[in-house]
């Protein structure tokens, strides 16, 4: 609203009124807004919480520090999404395809996770809604980012051309010579030219394979949607962890979203240039502000959960984001940690079915197993550690690989 209000005076040529003309200002000034009304609309919505009795049920009492979290207030994630929607409508255009989009998955992703939070405390127990409804929302929202990608005509490309020298052999310079089109392309790491173009898994369709390809990018839409919602929701196990992972993860996307917006900095990385997606990074300014802000009160000991409400919706719209920038094929490196918390669950469910009641971990997700202390009654294939990590030093250490994968992420984007 208020982006639109300053257009205006911008051309009555009031001093000042251009600067929000800039991302970069607007993204800082969406950051401080995102994380002053967590900090304190965050305080006021921990209090209502409190006050309904809408507090956490531990499953499992056996975990270090786990007794000591019954009761905290969960639904903490609406916190986090109203920290978001507030600045991004007021300072974002809401006239850019990419930033509806994006506000459409938060709205989208916040109600599925809610509705989950909900019927667990109205059971008084943790089976919130079915699984195939929690997926059935994730990719419903997914076809609608793909499909919306795949029909408007202001969601484009420029892809990049190297000049390469007769005489080294070697780039001389990247140019963008093109006009900005539809193409189901995306950037994929450790190879020499990083544009991969899904239209090539399906060129036996012949005439059809740009439609094949689209086609491919719709699975795959979906497919990353739904595996990183799931694993930020079980990555939300311990103080703080979720929050922070989230944030490193959407520094990174930020950055870039902002080199891939820009025409000059998308030329000396050699990456595609995506027009308007520069957007976004408002967008995201605003989703690190209210993380941040969020993490006031739920770093060790937590004064609030964010619940499914938060988990879901960070994980896809981490997921959504990368897919508007065309960076999607980067988030099995960037959310490694997600991935394979949901790669845990799936190895330890699979193995305690065939063995008969073994277990690969001592307990999933996998940050559970650190926290379990080993027992030699169980039968378990990976009983190291022995003894309980504190859920602190465990969230610093995700926090820290967060980090090194976000820079490795960066790095492909020049490793060729």
């Amino acid at each position: 609203m208020l982006y639109y209000l300053l257009d205006l005076l911008q051309e009555s040529g009031l001093p000042g009124a251009r600067l929000l003309g800039y991302i970069t200002f607007r993204s800082g000034v969406a950051l401080v807004i995102a994380l002053l009304i967590a900090v304190f609309a965050g305080r006021a919505i921990i209090h209502r919480l409190q006050k309904m009795q809408i507090g956490e049920i531990v499953r499992d009492l056996n975990l270090a520090g786990q007794i000591a979290k019954t009761g905290t207030p969960t639904m903490g994630g609406v916190i986090i999404i109203i920290s978001i929607l507030v600045p991004c409508l007021l300072i974002g255009n809401l006239g850019n395809a990419y930033m509806l989009l994006m506000l459409l998955t938060t709205v989208w992703l916040g109600t599925v996770g809610f509705l989950d939070d909900y019927k667990k405390l109205k059971k008084h127990n943790k089976d919130g809604i079915k699984g195939k409804y929690k997926v059935f929302g994730q990719v419903s929202i997914a076809a609608i980012v793909a499909l919306t990608m795949y029909l408007n005509p202001s969601m484009t490309i420029v892809e990049n051309r190297e000049v390469i020298s007769a005489e080294t052999n070697r780039v001389e310079e990247v140019i963008y010579d093109g006009d900005a089109a539809k193409s189901p392309q995306t950037t994929i790491p450790f190879v020499k030219n990083n544009n991969f173009d899904y239209s090539s898994l399906t060129g036996w369709l012949g005439d059809h394979a740009e439609t094949g390809g689209w086609i491919a990018f719709f699975l795959v839409t979906i497919f990353l949607v739904a595996a990183t919602s799931n694993g930020a929701n079980l990555n939300d196990g311990l103080d703080g962890m979720c929050a922070g992972l989230s944030a490193i993860g959407g520094t990174a996307l930020a950055l870039m979203a902002y080199l891939g917006g820009s025409i000059i900095y998308s030329a000396y990385l050699n990456i595609m240039y995506v027009p308007g997606s520069e957007e976004l990074v408002v967008y995201m300014a605003a989703f690190i502000g209210a993380l941040i802000g969020f993490l006031w009160y739920n770093a060790y000991p937590a004064s609030v959960f964010m619940g499914d409400t938060g988990s879901l919706t960070l994980g896809g719209v981490l997921a959504v984001f990368a897919i508007l920038i065309h960076k999607e094929l980067l988030l099995p490196i960037l959310f490694a940690l997600f991935y394979i918390e949901d790669l845990s669950v799936i190895l330890q469910v699979a193995y305690f079915k065939r063995t008969g009641g073994k277990r690969i971990f001592k307990m999933t997700p996998l940050h559970h197993h650190f926290q379990k202390d080993a027992d030699a009654t169980m039968a378990v294939l990976i009983n190291k550690p022995a003894r309980a990590i504190h859920e602190s030093k465990i969230v610093t250490r995700f926090w820290i690989i967060g980090i090194i994968l976000a820079a490795i992420t960066f790095v492909t984007l020049k490793i060729r």
